[in-house]
C-alpha cells in the first residue's frame, strides 16, 4: 500500500488561469473559492485573468496560489485519495495547515491573505530578489553568501540552493557566480524572502494567528512537515504559532524534509497546484519515488486512475 504525501507549491509557480478548470468542474472547489472571494473580493479575477506583474506582487500571489494549491488537494480527497503526510513550500505550508485541520480552510485563507500583505510591506521596505544557484558546493556557496551579505535560504534538493537578499548585493553575487561559471536562475518573486528582512512580517503574523478571537488552532490530523525544522509540526498551540510565524524569516529545509518523509515510509508524492517544481525536487532527492502532479481535471483523473492500479 502506497504511503502518500501531498506537496504544496510556493511563490514562483503562479500563472493566470490556474485553478479555473477545477473551479468549473468540482463542486467542493467552487464552494470554497466562492467563500474565499467573499473574504478577499477580486481574488478569482486575479487568479483566472491577472497579468504577470499583478500575480507577481506578493500580496496577490499568496492568496491566489493558496487557492490553486488547495483546489487540487480538495479534488483529490473528494476522489478518495487521502494523504499520510503533508508539506508545503513557503506559503504552501499555510495550505498544508488548512488541509491537515490545524486551521479551518477558510481561516487558513484569511491567514495567507494577511501573510501576503505583511511580506509585501517588508519587501517594499527593502527591495530584494532571489536566485536559484545550480550545482555549486554548499560550503563554498555559503561562504560566498557571507562575503556578499546575502542569505542561502531554500535548500531545495541536491545541487540547488536559493539565495535571497538586497537587489544590489544579489547583482554582485551574480557577477561572481558568472565569473566562476556557476549557473543560476532568477526567481519570479518580489522580495528578499526567508531572510532577517522579513522579521517584522514574522512578528506581525505571530500576532495575527495568536488572536484567539480570529483563529482556532488544532492538532494536525495529518502530520505536517515544517520548512524550518524539516520535522512534523509540534502538537502544542504555542509551538504551532512559532513554527508558522518564524518560517517567513528562516530557511526552507526542503531537501531534508523530503528525506525525512521518505525515511518515515512515504513513497508517493503528489504535487498539488500549478507547475512541477516540487516534483523535480523529489525526483532529485528521493530516487525511485512515485511522483505525480495535479493541477486540473485531466491530471486529477489520471492520477486517481494510476493510484487505483
Amino acid at each position: 500500500m502506497n504511503k502518500i504525501a501531498f506537496l504544496f507549491a510556493g511563490q514562483g509557480s503562479q500563472y493566470a488561469g490556474m485553478g479555473k478548470d477545477l473551479y468549473e468542474n468540482v463542486t467542493e472547489v467552487k464552494e470554497f473559492f466562492d467563500t474565499a472571494e467573499t473574504v478577499r473580493p477580486g481574488t478569482l479575477d486575479q487568479m483566472f485573468s491577472g497579468t504577470e506583474e499583478e500575480l507577481k506582487r506578493t500580496e496577490n500571489t499568496q492568496p491566489c496560489l493558496f487557492l490553486a494549491d488547495i483546489a487540487s488537494a480538495i479534488a483529490l480527497v473528494n476522489s478518495g485519495v487521502e494523504p499520510d503526510a503533508i508539506a508545503g513550500f513557503s506559503l504552501g505550508e499555510v495550505v498544508a495547515m488548512g488541509m491537515s485541520g490545524t486551521l479551518a480552510k477558510d481561516d487558513a485563507f484569511r491567514l495567507v491573505c494577511k501573510r501576503g500583505k505583511l511580506m509585501q510591506a517588508a519587501a517594499d521596505a527593502q527591495k530584494g530578489s532571489m536566485i536559484a544557484v545550480m550545482r555549486m558546493d554548499k560550503s563554498e556557496l555559503e561562504s560566498l553568501c557571507d562575503e556578499f551579505g546575502v542569505y542561502p535560504v531554500n535548500y531545495n534538493c541536491p545541487g540547488q540552493i536559493v539565495v535571497s537578499g538586497e537587489e544590489d548585493r544579489i547583482e554582485k553575487l551574480k557577477e561572481a557566480l558568472s565569473e566562476k561559471g556557476v549557473r543560476f536562475v532568477a526567481l519570479a518573486v518580489g522580495g528578499p524572502f526567508h531572510t532577517p528582512y522579513m522579521k517584522e512580517a514574522s512578528l506581525g503574523l505571530q500576532e495575527e494567528i495568536g488572536n484567539e478571537n480570529l483563529y482556532s488552532i488544532n492538532d494536525p490530523k495529518t502530520p505536517v512537515y515544517a520548512n524550518m525544522t524539516a520535522k512534523p509540526y509540534p502538537d502544542d498551540k504555542e509551538g504551532i504559532i512559532d513554527t508558522i510565524s518564524n518560517q517567513i524569516s528562516n530557511s526552507v529545509k526542503w531537501e531534508e524534509t523530503l528525506n525525512n518523509m521518505a525515511a518515515a515510509g512515504i513513497d508517493t508524492f503528489i504535487e498539488c497546484g500549478p507547475g512541477k517544481t516540487l516534483s523535480g525536487f523529489v525526483k532529485r532527492t528521493v530516487p525511485g519515488a512515485n511522483i505525480y502532479n495535479v493541477s486540473d481535471i485531466d491530471s486529477l483523473n489520471k492520477v486517481v486512475e494510476e493510484l487505483k492500479k
